[in-house]
């Protein structure tokens, strides 16, 4: 039993349909332009047809709303771009033979699209409008069957009109495409034909789950207070323009003046007569800066709404620059969505377009590759280091391997010369075992051997040095009762010890380190000694 993306028991051919059934025609380009004279009434009109199943007006306006306001338009763009410029990457289901077959037969045949890029594009169209769709345009190539286009449908040339019955639930509100053949009801997509992408931003039906239904309503109000903005700037924006006349004035003298009036506010030109007069009166400031301010900030109230709706925050958008206030706060609710994003258009890729890919070639009972998208912010290796340093240096057991796959360093190789400097316990562990001979037991290069007996000689012969110091320390020991006693008779000793022969030994040794120092940095940089 195989069932189809909306959970239906379906029959599998085995080939699918090549012809294309949404055809674009000339009238899908034409538009009602629902958004032309907009009201709260009208809204609420249009989301009711779009409950009942007819989609047509909603899908027309929420395209008019991008269309037409600018912030909606930037927002939209920003969330549809998070997840365009992630990597993504195919991955095999396991690392059996068959299995890397088909994800390298999946990869050649997707990332063959010259347009899977704006595949991506059209299918994240679903987070403004709750869903998108693209019907495949399938090939047969010899004994394959690839993917030969992938065309978006319009969603206005979707219905939602009868509910189809389903193994899992009573009802299921399934997408039917209006074609030319059902231009009413429209018709059932074959199999695995139609790729339908939902945005799942909360419980509900798919018509009612975009987040421009959310902004839909912000849109409204905002363009109320731009259109009153428009007119109290035009009326506010000149002076007022007074004509006066005599009372002995004639009709044709006062027309004549009123016809002047209006071509000072179009043409800034015209003529009186001398019994008439023109008075320009300016308009308070103050008034007019309180109605733009109340007008500005409901246009600021609304894009502030549509930002939270669309991106789950305002700092990106309205916050001062250098100061977007909680960063770490915005960050996390920004990462969320793009990964909820980037899940949900995975999973779609991955059980619409890659299994049909898979089933139709390989079997409908194959394993299907995993489509993923690198969604994961970049790890702080600066701040890992550190904490590796700390469980080292208090001791946690740490495994060689483990560090160096965990901060992608390969393991020294035989043969290969290490960087000059401290070499630490951890890298001692790691050199250790090297079959080169370069190193020995203890993970030593042959010069730092070298030091190290030059460091043995020296402690053997200062035990005859310290043999002295210490008998005589010990007696003090044995001679005194408490540790004030032993302090005292200690810092009287001290001037009277002989440590001309300590002395003597470390600088022998120290001169010895320097110069073998000396001659193995000549040698390595290949200067004759």
């Amino acid at each position: 039993m195989i069932l189809d993306q909306f959970g239906r028991e379906i029959e599998i051919k085995k080939r699918p349909e090549t012809r294309e059934i949404a055809v674009t025609t000339v009238r899908d380009r034409w538009s009602t332009y629902p958004s032309s004279g907009l009201t709260p009434q009208r809204l609420a009109a249009i989301f009711k047809e779009a409950d009942a199943g007819d989609v047509y007006r909603q899908a027309e306006l929420f395209e008019e709303m991008e269309e037409k306001d600018p912030h909606l338009f930037s927002v939209l763009q920003t969330r549809k771009n998070a997840v365009l410029g992630l990597d993504y990457d195919i991955a095999p289901y396991s690392d059996s033979a068959e299995d890397k077959k088909i994800q390298s037969f999946v990869s050649d045949c997707l990332f063959g699209l010259t347009n899977f890029e704006d595949i991506l594009l059209d299918l994240l169209d679903a987070v403004g409008k709750g869903f998108s769709l693209a019907e495949i345009v399938w090939q047969i190539q010899g004994r394959q069957v690839v993917i030969g286009d992938m065309t978006w449908i319009h969603p206005k040339k979707t219905s939602f009109y009868e509910l189809e019955a389903s193994m899992w639930s009573k009802s299921l509100e399934m997408p039917r495409i209006i074609t030319e053949a059902e231009p009413i009801k429209g018709e059932v997509m074959p199999p695995f034909k139609l790729v339908y992408h939902r945005y799942k931003a909360r419980s509900g039906y798919d018509t009612r789950a975009g987040v421009l239904r959310v902004c839909a309503w912000m849109y409204v109000f905002k363009n109320y207070a731009l259109k009153d903005w428009v007119v109290f700037t035009e009326i506010f924006g000149m002076p007022l323009r007074l004509g006066k006349y005599d009372a002995s004035a004639t009709p044709a003298d006062k027309e004549a003046l009123i016809t002047a009036i209006k071509s000072l506010g179009t043409d800034a030109a015209g003529i009186i007569s001398r019994s008439t007069e023109i008075e320009f009166i300016q308009v308070a400031s103050g008034g007019s800066t309180a109605g733009n301010v109340a007008y500005e900030r409901l246009a600021e109230f609304c894009d502030r709404q549509v930002s939270k709706a669309v991106l789950g925050q305002t700092a990106s958008t309205e916050g001062t620059p250098g100061k977007l206030g909680n960063e770490d706060a915005q960050d996390k609710v920004r990462h969320d969505l793009i990964k909820a994003d980037s899940e949900a258009l995975a999973k779609t890729i991955r059980f619409q377009i890659i299994r049909p890919l898979v089933g139709y070639n390989f079997g409908w009972d194959k394993p299907l590759p995993w489509f993923k998208f690198l969604y994961e912010p970049p790890e702080d290796m600066k701040s890992l280091s550190d904490v590796y340093k700390n469980l080292n240096e208090i001791g946690y057991p740490l495994t060689v391997e483990h560090v160096s796959e965990r901060f992608k360093v390969p393991m020294p190789e035989k043969g290969q010369e290490l960087l000059a400097g401290h070499v630490s316990p951890l890298s001692m562990k790691v050199l250790k075992g090297d079959a080169a001979g370069n190193y020995d037991r203890d993970g030593l290069t042959k010069a730092q051997q070298a030091i190290e007996s030059l460091a043995d000689a020296s402690m053997k012969d200062a035990g005859g040095v310290f043999q002295g110091i210490t008998e005589r320390v010990k007696r003090m020991i044995e001679e005194s009762s408490n540790f004030d006693e032993l302090r005292e008779k200690i810092l009287a000793a001290y001037a009277d010890m002989d440590t001309g022969d300590l002395e003597d030994l470390l600088q022998r040794a120290i001169f010895a380190a320097d110069m073998w120092g000396r001659y193995t940095t000549l040698t390595r940089r290949g200067n004759p000694v």
